[in-house]
C-alpha cells in the first residue's frame, strides 16, 4: 500500500496507518496529496480488514497546509474573463472539499495524531477526523486569514461542531496559534502527549481497541452520530430504530454478549 508519492499507507491489526510523506515540504498538501487522499479512503472503505484509521506526518511536522506553490500555478491559469475564472476556481474548489469530503464519510473512525506544525489546510483536514490527538507542543492555526482568503475546504462549515462558534471565529479571524494544551481545553483534541513517540504510541492503542470492537457497532455508531449534525432529535430516534431493527440481528449481539458474560475478550468477523 506505499505506491502513492504523497502518503505511507500500511495496515496492521486492523487498523491503517495513513502518513502524510512529504517531510521536506513539512507536509504541504500538493496535488499529489488531494488526489491520492481520495483513493487511499475510497480502498479503506472497501477493506473489511480495516476497522479504523490514524492519520499523522512524517518528519518534524503533522502538515503546514496547501502547498503555496500550487496556489500559485492556479493563479497562473487565470486569463481576463471573470465569470470564467470564477467558474474554474469554484471546480477547483469543490474538488478539494471532496478530498477531506472523503474521510468525513468514511464507515471507519478516523483518529488524527498531531505534532509540530498543523496549519491552514491541516485544519480543514482533522476537523473532518473523527477525534484528535496533539502533542503539548502542537501548533494550530487557521491560517488563510494571513494569506487573504477565507479557509474553503471545511474549517468553517465542521469546526463550530467541535470546539463552538465564539472561539472557533476568534481563531479564524486572528489567526492566532494556539498550542496543544489550549487545543485541549477548547475540546480541538481529546488529550495531549509529551513527545511525538508517546502521541503516535496512545493514538495506535486507541485505535486498536476501537478495532477489536463489532465493526457492525462502530458503522452504526458512526452513521448516527454523522446523521445527528444536521437532523432532529425524533428524526435521529426513528433513525436508529430503523437502523437496528437490521442490526440487532447481526451475530455480533450474540458474541458480545457471551464474551460479556464469560468475561472473555470478543473476536469479531471483518
Amino acid at each position: 500500500m506505499n505506491d502513492y508519492k504523497a502518503f505511507n499507507v500500511s495496515v496492521a491489526d486492523k487498523v491503517a496507518h495513513v502518513v502524510i510523506n512529504r517531510p521536506e515540504k513539512i507536509n504541504a498538501m500538493n496535488a499529489d496529496f488531494w488526489r491520492e487522499i481520495i483513493e487511499i479512503f475510497q480502498w479503506i472503505d472497501d477493506t473489511d480488514e480495516v476497522r479504523a484509521v490514524v492519520i499523522s506526518g512524517a518528519g518534524k511536522h503533522f502538515s503546514s497546509g496547501i502547498d503555496l506553490m500550487m496556489l500559485a500555478s492556479l493563479g497562473s491559469q487565470m486569463g481576463k474573463d471573470v465569470g470564467r475564472n470564477a467558474e474554474k476556481l469554484r471546480r477547483k474548489v469543490l474538488e478539494l472539499q471532496a478530498s477531506f469530503n472523503a474521510i468525513d464519510q468514511c464507515r471507519k473512525p478516523v483518529l488524527a495524531a498531531i505534532h509540530g506544525y498543523c496549519l491552514g489546510g491541516a485544519i480543514d483536514m482533522i476537523a473532518a477526523c473523527d477525534m484528535r490527538y496533539a502533542t503539548h507542543d502542537a501548533q494550530f492555526s487557521i491560517k488563510e486569514i494571513d494569506i487573504g482568503m477565507a479557509a474553503d475546504v471545511g474549517t468553517l462549515q465542521r469546526l463550530p461542531r467541535i470546539i463552538g462558534d465564539g472561539i472557533m471565529r476568534e481563531l479564524a479571524y486572528t489567526g492566532r496559534t494556539i498550542n496543544g494544551e489550549e487545543a485541549r481545553s477548547i475540546g480541538l483534541v481529546n488529550r495531549t502527549y509529551e513527545s511525538s513517540e508517546a502521541l503516535l504510541d496512545g493514538v495506535m492503542g486507541i485505535a486498536g481497541e476501537i478495532a477489536s470492537k463489532s465493526p457492525i457497532a462502530i458503522r452504526g455508531t458512526k452513521e448516527m452520530i454523522r446523521y445527528m449534525r444536521d437532523h432532529r432529535v425524533d428524526d435521529g430516534l426513528e433513525y436508529v430504530a430503523t437502523w437496528n431493527a437490521a442490526m440487532l440481528q447481526s451475530a455480533d449481539l450474540r458474541v458480545a454478549m457471551t464474551a460479556q458474560m464469560s468475561k472473555q475478550k470478543p473476536e469479531f468477523e471483518d
